[in-house]
């Protein structure tokens, strides 16, 4: 079994390595996945690895990354969630989630986000937490609001080519 930096009740969190490409080609390779994040509704083998060469930059620069999703016990990749620089900051990060069809609708979306937020304030620091959606993912918007997130404006997202809601993460208290 594969070893697991974060563990939810349902999931693990591992890290993107070499190994790991054939799952990012799955993923950022289905065509019901990149129609919500990408114009052309594709991505390239070269793009998708450039994306992953990306993630590992972002764990060795800021600690952060997608990070792969695997379900506990049979070890099945899900898909990824994590965090990336937003706009080029260093003090604000953008969650996001992104998930094999085949996982839609379960809860897999908002457990991994919990745990991201979690992880974010606790060994982090992270207080400055955005999020974006394709203006045309009601799902995720839902989710988004389920954890704490509040709409600040539509921002002009250029895979897309679409102007996407910008929501900013508030706490409950």
């Amino acid at each position: 079994m594969r070893d697991f930096f974060i563990k939810t009740g349902r999931l693990g969190f591992s890290e993107w390595t070499d190994e790991l490409i054939p799952h990012a080609m799955d993923l950022w390779g289905d065509p019901t996945v990149c129609r919500l994040i990408s114009a052309k509704g594709f991505f390239t083998g070269d793009e998708i690895l450039a994306r992953v060469r990306a993630e590992m930059n972002n764990r060795h620069d800021y600690g952060i990354q997608y990070f792969p999703l695997f379900l506990l016990g049979s070890d099945s990749f899900i898909g990824c969630s994590g965090f990336r620089p937003y706009a080029g900051q260093t003090d604000a990060f953008e969650l996001g989630f992104y998930l094999l069809p085949k996982y839609w609708g379960k809860g897999y979306a908002t457990e991994a986000s919990k745990m991201n937020i979690e992880y974010a304030y606790g060994s982090l620091g992270i207080r400055n937490i955005y999020a974006g959606h394709h203006p045309d993912n009601a799902a995720s918007a839902k989710t988004l609001e389920r954890l704490g997130f509040v709409y600040l404006r539509d921002e002009f997202y250029p895979p897309t080519g679409l102007d996407h809601p910008l929501y900013i993460f508030k706490p409950r208290e």
